[in-house]
């Protein structure tokens, strides 16, 4: 009877289908997080910070701390955060240089990034970087570009609030069972302001997203902080670069660029990976925005930033959560909250 048993449970084992994402892709974690620029600095260093932190076991005053506080403070929160949930790949949104430094630090060596500072090309204004770890992820190449009238150069759209820049990578995740998988990967940052700019911008993403798609065959991920939610008067982007408005006119020189050929992929989309997520693998918050508003303040909440991926598909959105910025000694690491999402990836 023993040896029966056995035998039913090795045909069991054997019978088992292997679900078809794990036989054929990749699966990798990729966070977007808005991080709140350093807008208190100081001369606070990383390993400062490190050598005070409090003691594990010593319990603190809960909620001692109140409204925003520096990035010397909120820093090691957010690498904490990350580093615990095991992410590969990650797009964050108003990084002054000195915040991309210090995570790349926090990181370690084993992590590499790519962006550039929005005001000048270079160092100034705010980054939306792309970090990626260097086990899981190989950067083949990548650029920037401006989502203005002139996205060649630094530029705003006519009245936006700020400059606005987009981060294009081509990567390769590797190790997957089919062999590395090529894919392309968009971060960006629209405006608080500007309705229009954020449109545009929405537009020129889903331009260059489509002809990726094209030229790589291969999946596109989009991550970023819209300033825009799936409804209500503010949803233009989002309901462009989901398929549900039409996109707007954007610099020619831009759109022939990257224009792919008539009849090619001509209802391409972004999809929207948290309603592709499984009911019960979807989790945490479902706004991403908070302020730095008190505890059980809901009153500026929203959801805004979002992970995507294009509707040429070559992906399969396995899991989705919105993460706290919150611990319980009052600090908010940052006015919004991280998003993580697992996604399986097709060559």
């Amino acid at each position: 009877m023993l040896s029966f048993l056995l035998l039913l449970s090795a045909l069991a084992f054997v019978l088992t289908p292997i679900p078809a994402s794990a036989a054929t892709g990749q699966n990798m974690r990729i966070a977007t997080y808005n991080l709140r620029y350093d807008s208190m600095p100081d001369n606070i260093t990383v390993q400062q910070s490190l050598a005070s932190l409090p003691d594990p076991l010593q319990q603190y005053t809960f909620y001692g701390k109140k409204g925003e506080q520096p990035w010397s403070t909120r820093r090691i929160k957010v690498f904490e955060h990350l580093e615990s949930e095991g992410i590969v790949l990650a797009g964050f949104q108003e990084a002054l240089v000195r915040q991309v430094h210090d995570l790349a630090e926090l990181l370690g060596d084993g992590w590499g990034w790519v962006g550039v500072g929005r005001d000048d090309g270079v160092a100034a204004g705010e980054f939306s970087p792309i970090f990626y770890k260097k086990s899981d992820v190989d950067l083949v190449s990548n650029d920037s570009f401006w989502l203005s009238n002139t996205p060649d150069v630094p530029s705003r759209f006519p009245g936006a609030g700020s400059v606005r820049i987009a981060t294009a990578t081509h990567l390769i995740l590797k190790s997957a069972p089919g062999g590395p998988v090529h894919f392309t990967y968009l971060n960006t940052h629209l405006d608080d302001q500007s309705d229009d700019q954020r449109r545009l911008g929405a537009s020129m993403l889903l331009t260059r997203a489509r002809y990726e798609a094209f030229k790589t065959k291969g999946p596109v991920v989009i991550t970023g902080d819209f300033n825009s939610p799936a409804t209500g008067t503010d949803s233009g982007a989002y309901q462009i670069i989901t398929g549900a408005l039409p996109p707007v006119a954007i610099n020619q020189t831009f759109a022939e660029r990257y224009a792919v050929p008539k009849g090619v992929l001509p209802n391409f989309t972004a999809v929207d990976l948290k309603g592709q997520a499984p009911r019960s693998a979807v989790s945490g918050n479902f706004a991403t925005y908070t302020g730095f508003n008190a505890p059980g303040d809901g009153s500026v909440y929203s959801r805004i930033d979002f992970v995507f991926g294009g509707s040429n598909g070559k992906w399969t959105s396995d899991a989705y959560k919105v993460g706290s910025s919150l611990t319980d000694d009052g600090v908010l690491a940052s006015d919004h909250r991280p998003v993580f999402t697992d996604i399986t990836l097709h060559a």
